[in-house]
């Protein structure tokens, strides 16, 4: 295979804020009575905070760290949900002139300890006591400066802001450069400790600038305050920050909620006009829909395929009358009510992480939803290629970002070359240079280009098996078709050096009850019923379509189900929901066994 690029070129003329800070500056001089965001006030409902409002509480909030002492360049944890308190500390952070170092809620205090010793710490910023016990060894030892938003801390850091004037804020947000770090954000690691990956104000600003200009992503979904995201994902993670940024420069609304638990609610509430998530937020919405009684389930099944069917038909000349007219009794019966439990007014959501799966995608469209599925990682302050409105090919993860390049080289791995790409490892110049592939970053990710410029990922160099027989095996092609059963949580598909593939699945403890009452079964444990016949023969329909996507010798010929699902605290995923092959082999090392009568 030779090597396959593909690029975007920038809207030309386009000027670049300095520092993320100055686009906050520039925002409150232009738009100050705009809504920056909404969050859920004493009265229950959610309540509207203007820029000007936003703006006075980072500003005062960085006059205080500077009267406690922070000095420019100085590192700041930040553990905490997402939360209208967590974007006024990033900010304020950054207006002081500090580098925000966000830490995973899940984290333990053991990688609690590792993050503030390798970005050297000076201060720990934490949402809640819950958190401050956690983190209260390593506060110890390293003698932090730690501030609990619930104990009031940030109230009071806003009160010493008298002690500073702010002009001294001013002064620190115009010395900012654009190639400044403005954040350290470790890796979620799915092997050894996280890698802190430095990213610069012009990393995010490019992004920001780049997306919302796009004519057929800002002039669409980034519409100015007639847009609206509700903020769930972690703003820990880089996909999230990216959208907080992007969102500060587009003039989009943001709506903020800690707990997915409540999102469904909250969806109602503020009815937002895209969202931003990951497949499984996707894949749990759909088994839901369709875990109901088994009228309700055929009739979901029939406006699915309905559904799959009309999305399909746009990419092929358009519906016919017949399924037009399918269509709307099935909008009637099953697809206005889903877009209602979504807020009622979503027509597009962005989707990254993982692969979300054709299936899915053309799903979400007939629906009336656009998923535009994306590709990135930590190390391009998230996304290098995205699909757009008007542009969208189901299937893949879009066309390089504007400004961005990506190659597959023969090996099939991806690699990225632009201004959005991080500036290295903090303090780890082997780990660097190893990243990089002649100014290349190399993802570790493999996938392919098609003649358009589309990008379709299709696994992890890492990841990849060799079976005994020499069979190569991706696992992501299985996996990604099983997790859409409405019984499976996760899979981890095995087999390298083994005689076959195996798989070793675990069932979904919310779904599950419902699927039994379904199926008119009684209600039983998830290790019970990963013994049971009829679940287990619901399992081998799933592997055998899954099998459907591969050769004979690269199928599962036999999997086990675990007696729990996958935990992050016991190390078998990541902080952004990756599965962790090796500790989940060695936590369930006996199952393994039994999977190849060992």
């Amino acid at each position: 295979m030779s090597v396959r690029e593909a690029s975007t070129p920038v809207e030309e003329n386009l000027s670049y804020p300095a520092s993320i800070p100055a686009v906050l500056v520039e925002r409150l001089r232009d738009y100050p009575n705009d809504v920056y965001c909404e969050r859920r006030g004493a009265s229950g409902m959610f309540e509207q905070v203007t820029v000007r409002d936003y703006a006075r509480d980072v500003f005062t909030m960085a006059r205080g760290l500077i009267a406690h002492g922070l000095k420019p360049g100085d590192r700041v944890g930040l553990m905490g949900n997402t939360s209208y308190d967590w974007v006024v500390c990033d900010l304020a952070i950054m207006c002081a002139g500090g580098v925000v170092v966000p830490i995973y809620q899940t984290s333990s205090t053991k990688q609690v300890e590792w993050i503030a010793e390798n970005s050297d710490l000076t201060t720990l910023i934490v949402e809640s006591e819950e958190y401050a016990n956690v983190t209260a060894p390593v506060v110890e030892k390293l003698s932090l400066d730690l501030r609990v938003i619930d104990r009031g801390d940030v109230k009071r850091l806003q009160d010493a802001a008298n002690e500073t004037q702010q002009d001294e804020v001013d002064t620190r947000i115009h010395a900012l450069q654009p190639d400044d770090i403005a954040t350290i954000v470790y890796t979620s690691g799915t092997t050894g400790n996280p890698k802190g990956a430095l990213l610069s104000h012009a990393n995010f600003m490019h992004h920001a600038v780049n997306g919302v200009e796009n004519p057929a992503l800002g002039g669409t979904v980034l519409a100015g305050q007639d847009s609206r995201i509700l903020m769930f994902l972690p703003l820990s993670h880089v996909f999230g920050r990216f959208i907080e940024f992007v969102c500060l420069y587009s003039r989009c609304v943001v709506g903020y909620t800690p707990s997915m638990k409540t999102v469904v609610d909250d969806l109602g509430d503020f009815k937002p006009t895209w969202l931003l998530a990951v497949p499984r937020v996707f894949e749990t919405v759909f088994n839901k829909a369709r875990n109901a009684g088994k009228l309700q389930k055929m009739i979901f099944d029939w406006a699915s395929r309905v559904a799959y069917a009309y999305s399909v038909a746009q990419d092929r000349g358009g519906p016919g009358l017949t399924l037009k007219a399918q269509h709307a009794v099935a909008d009637a019966v099953v697809f206005s009510k889903l877009r209602k439990a979504l807020g009622g007014d979503v027509a597009y959501a962005i989707c990254g992480g993982a692969p979300l799966g054709q299936w899915l995608g053309h799903f979400y469209r007939g629906l009336g939803i656009h998923i535009l599925e994306g590709y990135g990682a930590t190390e391009t302050a998230a996304p290098t290629s995205v699909n757009l409105p008007g542009h969208l090919k189901v299937g893949t993860v879009g066309t390089a970002f504007p400004g961005a390049s990506l190659r597959v080289v023969e090996s099939s791995e991806i690699q990225i070359k632009g201004p959005h790409v991080f500036h290295g490892y903090l303090d780890n110049p082997q780990a660097t240079e190893e990243a990089f592939d002649d100014g290349w970053y190399k993802t570790g990710d493999l996938g392919k280009l098609d003649d358009e410029g589309y990008l379709t990922v299709t696994g992890r160099v890492k990841e990849l098996l060799v079976t005994a027989g020499g069979e190569n095996v991706q696992p992501a092609v299985l996996e990604d078709s099983l997790r859409r059963h409405t019984l499976i949580s996760e899979v981890v598909v095995v087999g390298d050096r083994e005689r076959f593939v195996g798989a070793m699945i675990t069932l979904d403890g919310e779904m599950l009850p419902g699927w039994l009452k379904t199926n008119g079964l009684p209600s039983m444990s998830v290790e019970e019923a990963g013994r049971h016949p009829k679940v287990r023969e619901a399992l081998d329909v799933a592997v055998k379509y899954a099998n459907e996507n591969v050769n004979r010798a690269q199928s599962i010929r036999k999997y086990v189900v675990l007696p729990r699902d996958l935990e992050q605290t016991k190390g078998e995923l990541s902080a952004s929901l990756k599965v962790r092959r090796p500790v989940v082999m060695k936590n369930f090392a006996r199952e393994y066994a039994a999977l190849y009568d060992k």
